[in-house]
């Protein structure tokens, strides 16, 4: 037998590998995807799909899910369509887009909400099983009340929100993570609050997470985050239409009992006359505070042991969350 000939037997068992690996891969993707219709919908969320393919073969791994269902607690999320690609030599970058509009159902307040968009891109980058960096991209956005009618609640024509990691926190030995969060909404429209063309970033830290991913969904992750230390840190928010804004920073963390203690600092202008009708008058000062000579108003709010309090007025209890 020549070197050409080894060569073709070389290459066809290359294939024949390469066929067979894909395609029980394929299946073990399938077969993780199946699985999440198995969880409980209390402790984990539960996704079913009317139909489910995996396609892409040989260098990628396309899951389409048609029909999404996704069940947690009281909430239930149905879309038309969900899809997520890798390539088989990069598995631990995941693409992912969805097919609007999306129905959200309460079935204890009986809200009826339908989100739509043009657009709505994903992408996950890991490193192991730890979030590297997760972007969501949306264009044409809109939030609309169903229940009696369609009422529109919100729109945007541009939305991005970004976690991305802190690697000088990492604790490899314990376990821990961090994530940087960044929010951004362009060409807002609120009708109820007279909202028109604003702009609306958010950045926040969050600290204590488990650095495998897997562990998020743990019946005691939100006890294990206490007890790590965990803290979300809203370093800033930063709302303006035209001359009005509302801005806010603080930091919020759970006690051993599951209650909420931290601190959130709120400055605003043009906010109060916007929510007159909506809140009634001594609401409004607890959450804002009183104004100042030039219509501005400021306000802090304390959270200890759960207690929401504007100043030393208590003015709301969160109950415990675990």
């Amino acid at each position: 037998m020549n070197r050409f000939a080894y060569l073709i037997l070389a290459i066809v068992l290359f294939v024949v590998l390469w066929t067979g690996g894909w395609f029980f891969l394929s299946g073990q993707v399938r077969g993780t995807v199946e699985s999440l219709a198995a969880n409980d919908g209390e402790t984990a969320p539960r996704l079913t799909c009317e139909r489910l393919d995996v396609g892409g073969f040989p260098f990628r791994f396309d899951v389409d899910c048609a029909g999404a269902r996704i069940v947690s607690g009281d909430i239930t999320v149905a879309v038309p369509g969900i899809g997520v690609s890798a390539l088989v030599y990069r598995p631990t970058h995941l693409i992912g887009a969805a097919r609007g509009p999306a129905t959200l159902t309460d079935a204890f307040t009986g809200a009826r909400n339908s989100v739509s968009w043009s657009a709505l891109d994903a992408s996950l980058r890991l490193a192991g099983w730890r979030i590297e960096r997760f972007s969501l991209v949306g264009r044409d956005l809109a939030w609309t009340d169903t229940l009696f009618g369609e009422a529109l609640i919100a729109s945007s024509s541009e939305g991005e929100a970004h976690l991305i990691d802190i690697p000088e926190q990492l604790d490899a030995e314990a376990g821990r993570a961090a994530l940087a969060g960044y929010v951004r909404l362009s060409g807002l429209d609120a009708p109820a609050f007279a909202v028109a063309g604003g702009e609306t970033q958010l950045e926040t830290e969050l600290t204590g997470l488990p650095a495998d991913l897997r562990l998020l969904g743990a019946p005691d992750a939100l006890r294990a985050w206490q007890q790590a230390g965990g803290q979300l840190r809203i370093v800033s928010l930063n709302a303006t239409a035209g001359q009005d804004y509302l801005r806010a920073d603080g930091e919020v963390s759970l006690n051993d009992a599951g209650q909420a203690e931290g601190q959130l600092r709120i400055a605003s202008h043009g906010v109060v006359e916007r929510i007159e009708g909506l809140f009634p008058e001594p609401y409004r000062g607890l959450i804002l505070g009183q104004p100042a000579a030039d219509g501005s108003y400021a306000n802090t709010i304390n959270l200890r042991g759960g207690v929401i309090a504007s100043g030393m007025v208590p003015a709301g209890i969160i109950p415990p969350l675990f």
